[in-house]
């Protein structure tokens, strides 16, 4: 069995009236990601991480944002593209682990229903997700508000 890990980063500008997504779901909030997509930044991350491992470029190689049939595209279909082809070259989905860097609004309580989400889309056991939250305590882009961002460390095997 052949294990190759893979790290995923990606970052939305937040603006006024925007919808913001976050592993899958809506969150309300006054405040959403600006994207070419619908700005979901844990499935972008977790995207990048699961090509990354296979040795396949990015999210940009594979969905780039210059495609106008990809705006406002719902990045659970992103998610479940990137994982047929990473099966389609003879992977599998060891474990995700990521973390959600957001001032506002708190996430802790909605992290269950993101797990859920995501292991139906990837077709994965939940407990092989793991989503964490975290503010910057106020510094930086995130932490003054104006933007969100996610990191993704997956773990893929081949038979």
């Amino acid at each position: 069995m052949k294990i190759k890990v893979g790290f995923g980063y990606d970052v939305h500008q937040l603006g006024e009236g925007e919808e913001l997504w976050i592993g899958g779901i809506k969150v309300e909030h006054t405040k959403g990601s600006i994207g070419h997509s619908d700005g979901d930044v844990l499935i972008h991350a977790i995207c990048d991480a699961l090509l990354g491992a296979a040795n396949m470029r990015d999210i940009g190689f594979h969905f780039p944002d210059t495609d106008p049939q990809l705006k406002g595209v719902d990045s659970k279909l992103l998610l479940d593209k990137t994982i047929g082809l990473i099966r389609k070259n003879g992977y599998d989905i060891g474990n995700i682990d990521s973390t959600i860097a957001l001032e506002k609004p708190k996430l802790k309580g909605l992290i269950p229903e993101m797990q859920r989400v995501l292991a139906q889309v990837m077709d994965i056991d939940i407990e092989d997700i793991a989503i964490k939250a975290t503010t910057t305590e106020k510094l930086g882009f995130v932490g003054e508000q104006k933007g969100i961002a996610a990191y993704a460390t997956v773990l893929i095997n081949k038979s």
